[in-house]
């Protein structure tokens, strides 16, 4: 199994955006230099949580410079808010910087703020996205696509600058619909799922319905005869449980709070009216609910522990047919104690090859 680093975004800028860049950089250098498969970054718009992270593309072009080897890959790009041509073109020049290290785990968009930047694309996002990634394929490879121009007129274009690799690695991601698993198969991408919010069991049937979705569909252009399962996990390892769930505690407990806030704050909730009953909780009523979350998340589904409890959990990710955990280390622990989770987490990884 792979592990992989992902960053998410914690709320707090109070040392300011340069000096959370910095740490960004030293994470994904120090990743770099242990031995992990990749870093993450994702695309977030004017939210307090993800504030760091507009364009995973610009942050992998700096990533790009100051790594050797780890691949950088955007977990997510959100399509709907993008015309395909410069997704191709942004991470053409990515690819060429870090010569064939990148991957782009496309959305579809789900919180209703972003679409400020593409408001019109919002009501049917999900098939602008299926459309514009197979149109993304057409592109990465070299094909002359039309499109219309200033003057109204249609013009064949070739996206440049040519890319370093003849495939772009796409995955899919998925905030947990059965519909979004299956759909990934039969377009032939990797996916990106998480643990949390979901049972063991029915992560397992998600996995299989997957697995056959993908076996069953015709061959696409660039992608590989299977396809990689990706899981996110809020990730921390020290020396023993009892002081791993001490230090993450407060920050990942603040971090769902502050998550369950941002739910709250689309116009439809994740699944129509659940914005508006989490609106309806009262502070303590949203202080229990975020507990609740917390202990049962430890119970199954983070890497939050000792490493032999780590271990544990990434032989279990490995038996549901997990090829990669992205470890999602930014929900609000600061830059030491990451690091030295990282180094913990290298041994793990060495093993879990």
């Amino acid at each position: 199994m792979d592990l992989s680093v992902m960053f998410f975004g914690a709320d707090d800028a109070s040392a300011g955006h340069a000096a959370k860049y910095g740490d960004i950089l030293a994470i994904a250098k120090a990743a770099d230099q242990l031995g992990f498969t990749a870093v993450w970054t994702p695309e977030r718009h004017f939210q307090q949580v993800g504030q760091l992270f507009p364009n995973p593309a610009l942050l992998s072009a700096a990533l790009a410079t100051a790594t050797e080897r780890i691949h950088l890959r955007a977990g997510s790009l959100v399509l709907p808010l993008h015309h395909p041509l410069r997704i191709a073109e942004d991470w053409a020049v990515v690819d060429n910087l870090s010569r064939g290290r990148i991957g782009v785990s496309v959305a579809t968009g789900w919180h209703s703020r972003d679409f400020v930047l593409a408001p019109a694309a919002y009501e049917d996002r999900r098939e602008r996205a299926s459309r514009d990634l197979a149109l993304l394929r057409r592109l990465w490879a070299g094909e002359a696509v039309e499109f219309t121009d200033g003057a109204g007129g249609r013009v064949a274009v070739t996206s440049q600058p040519r890319p370093y690799s003849a495939a772009l690695p796409l995955w899919t991601t998925t905030s947990g619909s059965p519909r979004t698993w299956e759909a990934a198969g039969r377009m032939r991408t990797h996916i990106l799922g998480a643990t949390i919010g979901q049972t063991r069991d029915e992560l397992a049937a998600k996995i299989r319905l997957y697995r056959d979705a993908y076996a069953a569909a015709p061959n696409q252009p660039g992608a590989p005869p299977e396809g990689t399962v990706t899981l996110m996990a809020h990730t921390f390892v020290a020396a023993t449980d009892e002081l791993a769930r001490e230090q993450a505690g407060g920050p990942l407990k603040a971090y769902l709070r502050s998550y369950v806030a941002q739910t709250a704050a689309n116009k439809q909730g994740v699944a129509g009216s659940q914005g508006a009953r989490v609106d309806a909780l009262s502070e303590e009523q949203l202080g229990a609910l975020t507990a609740f979350a917390f202990q049962r998340y430890l119970s199954w589904g983070s890497l939050i522990g000792s490493p032999e409890t780590c271990r544990k959990s990434l032989a279990d990710l490995a038996d549901l047919g997990c090829d990669e955990v992205a470890c999602f280390v930014d929900f609000g622990l600061g830059a030491d104690d990451v690091l030295t989770s990282l180094t913990r987490l290298a041994d793990l990884s060495r093993e879990a090859r």
